[in-house]
């Protein structure tokens, strides 16, 4: 089976659709699926659910497709960093639902490894909890999660062979691996390929069993967070 495509477009025209929940890896910048993001804008699907840890930035990430109003909610962690989604949020244009960052990572694994729901005492008493069944384990009260299966998922790994193995690079391997094993469809960008059998067995961080399809992008963008603080 040939999993390598020509383009980040010609990987998602035929499965991108409007209406979909779209999960996407990294953590604030590092470790975004820049080509295939921006496939998906150029694609013009609509009324997307966005599984993201985080929200981009003005112009980046997953901010091009909160510029053009593609997603309709947003399933994240932190979302401080962009100022569109404050405007959308705030005017009652964009849905969110807040999840702590370790129930987040937590829901996409389960996903993946096909458990439906789990209990954890993260958010028990707090908004995250309202609505959601509590029950006592030894004298705790725990959280109900529901674990998360996109339709979709959107992938950045550093290598991958032609079965699609992969291996992330440093800080990369955050989302992505649980992002990879919860989708129906897979998607993933890389910035190196070789013949399967090429790589170490013992290095390889997730197995092709979860990539549906791989694109080549050589050479990303990367653009990194810059902190900044007002003048004393």
């Amino acid at each position: 089976m040939n999993k390598l495509y020509p383009s980040a477009k010609a990987a998602l025209e035929d499965i991108a659709r409007d209406g979909q929940t779209l999960a996407v890896g990294g953590f604030g910048l590092c470790g975004i699926p820049e080509a295939l993001i921006a496939a998906i804008r150029d694609l013009g699907v609509r009324e997307l659910t966005a599984i993201s840890n985080n929200a981009g930035v003005d112009g980046f990430g997953l901010g091009l497709l909160l510029a053009t109003r593609q997603i309709r909610k947003m399933i994240a962690s932190y979302v401080g960093e962009n100022k569109e989604f404050e405007r959308q949020y705030l005017a009652g244009e964009l849905e969110l639902e807040f999840t702590p960052q370790g129930t987040l990572a937590e829901k996409l694994r389960a996903g993946g490894a096909g458990i439906p729901a789990f209990y954890t005492r993260t958010g028990v008493g707090t908004l995250v909890a309202e609505g959601k069944e509590i029950k006592q384990f030894d004298g705790e009260d725990y959280v109900l999660e529901r674990a998360l299966v996109p339709d979709l998922s959107l992938v950045k790994a550093h290598i991958a062979d032609r079965a699609g193995n992969l291996m992330f690079r440093r800080t990369a391997r955050n989302f992505n691996p649980n992002v990879a094993m919860a989708g129906r469809l897979t998607v993933v960008e890389v910035e190196q390929l070789v013949d399967t059998g090429a790589l170490d067995p013992d290095q390889i961080h997730l197995p092709g069993i979860f990539v549906h399809r791989i694109v080549v992008n050589p050479s990303p963008e990367k653009r990194i967070e810059q902190r900044t603080t007002r003048p004393d």
